[in-house]
């Protein structure tokens, strides 16, 4: 009887193919999970914080706003060198310090106002990383357009410390709307993509990580925004 080695091999692929999807989707999970714990995390630790009128004012009443608000960027570049073990301690430090640096929202917007943004933020934000995960089109190029926006908005936030004019953080607030909503599906791709690139455990952890990182600070940020545009103040 002969064998139809076109037909195995086809099988083979299908099974291959099959067994990679399903890592994929283990490994988006992961990174979703990573993702959301954060998000719980700096909520906890905000809220705490705007609460604790000691602790509150002991942070943002002295030059400790400072290293609080600064700490998370020595904290990313720790973790972009650091295993990926030592890289989930970093992280969980990393977005308890963000949850310190942003509880003072809770002094400045209704509660109710904070919360239906954040659900506003959930919306967007899922149906932009679900377009990056599904869709064919390469968004390489895009992200390199976005990356320099962002660059622009930051300058812009910065120079509007000392212009204090509304119209440019209005103008900034949209941007950033639109950048971090852009970036989400960019870095879905792209860590999507990275899964193929490697299968080694501890790259993968890694990768779950950093991936997990970009899309809280995507998140994080978009959600700022909103609430600088939505938000009802006290």
């Amino acid at each position: 009887m002969a064998i139809d080695y076109t037909r195995l091999n086809s099988t083979s692929r299908t099974v291959d193919q099959a067994a990679m999807d399903e890592g994929l989707r283990t490994h988006m999970l992961k990174v979703y999970n990573y993702m959301a714990s954060g998000l719980a995390l700096s909520g906890i630790t905000a809220a705490l914080t705007a609460s604790n009128e000691t602790l509150f004012n002991a942070v943002f009443g002295t030059p400790l706003q400072w290293v609080v608000m600064l700490a998370p960027l020595g904290l990313l570049f720790a973790m972009s060198r650091a295993s990926a073990s030592t890289s989930k301690i970093l992280y969980w430090i990393m977005v308890a310090t963000f949850g310190v640096s942003i509880s003072y929202i809770f002094q400045v917007y209704t509660a109710e106002s904070v919360i239906r943004v954040f659900f506003i933020t959930a919306a967007t934000f899922g149906s932009a990383s679900l377009y990056g995960y599904v869709t064919k089109r390469d968004l390489t190029g895009f992200g390199s357009f976005l990356f320099m926006g962002l660059i622009g908005i930051v300058i812009a936030s910065v120079v509007n410390i000392f212009l204090a004019s509304s119209m440019l953080h209005f103008v900034v607030s949209i941007l950033g709307v639109l950048i971090f909503t852009g970036l989400t599906a960019f870095d879905t791709q792209r860590i999507k993509s990275e899964y193929y690139h490697g299968h080694d455990a501890e790259i993968l952890e890694k990768g779950a990580i950093m991936g997990a990182v970009s899309l809280y600070l995507n998140f994080l940020n978009l959600f700022m925004m909103l609430l600088s545009l939505l938000g009802n103040r006290e």
